[in-house]
């Protein structure tokens, strides 16, 4: 079996040499991500109706007995 050669890139993806990523860059990542997330919710929602129409229960059950 062949040896794999070591890559020159880190765990999470990045330049191992790389500056660290600013505040204003982690925030842009985040604000992306967030919005793939509410999309990918909004699709599943859509097409899993039932699915949608219970969680939307479970979460309204959970308002109400929630206690300040």
């Amino acid at each position: 079996m062949p040896k794999t050669q070591p890559s020159d890139t880190t765990t999470d993806g990045s330049e191992p040499d790389a500056a660290p990523e600013t505040a204003a860059q982690r925030r842009a990542r985040r604000a992306q991500f967030l919005r793939d997330l509410h999309e990918a919710r909004e699709l599943r929602d859509r097409v899993q109706p039932r699915r949608a129409r219970a969680a939307r229960m479970r979460q309204q059950m959970r308002m109400r007995t929630f206690r300040w």
